[in-house]
């Protein structure tokens, strides 16, 4: 017995014809299923840092267990997530600690997202690598642009 799917056509050829609309379905399931289980990773980024540029900067493949640090200009530093600026070394360290806890309790492990401007001196990148070190967060990732935007 013939299947159902398969029709014949009025033409004198006698071919076969194949009833596409399950497949254009099963698509459409597939398509919403990916939409649906797919995670969006967001890395807020503070207006008031620019990054330097970089001609071999390579873009990140995984963007889970982040905390963004941002070290502005002035020598400020800021979280724009939790929109918190830090006074001092042992304040950043804390909340570092505390975001390390939160990343390892979802099973990542944590790396410090370092967002300096470009006319920031080191001695402020290095007081948040020191308090990264404190806090037990050791891989650092520094971001930069891979061209200039002007």
């Amino acid at each position: 017995m013939a299947s159902k799917k398969l029709r014949r056509q009025s033409s004198d050829e006698g071919d076969l014809q194949v009833d596409m609309s399950p497949m254009i379905d099963m698509v459409f399931l597939l398509l919403i299923f990916f939409i649906v289980a797919s995670t969006v990773v967001v890395v807020k980024q503070d207006p008031k840092v620019d990054p330097p540029v970089a001609k071999n900067s390579k873009k990140a493949k995984d963007g889970k267990g982040r905390i963004v640090i941002n070290v502005r200009n002035d020598g400020t530093f800021a979280d724009e997530v939790a929109k918190q600026e830090f006074a001092d070394v042992n304040q950043l360290s804390e909340y570092i600690t505390q975001m390390k806890d939160i990343q390892e309790g979802k099973g990542l492990k944590p790396l410090l997202h370092l967002r300096g401007d470009r006319g920031v001196t080191f001695n402020y990148i290095r007081t948040v690598i020191r308090a990264s070190s404190r806090a037990g967060v050791d891989n650092v990732i520094f971001s930069v642009f891979g061209f200039d935007k002007n």
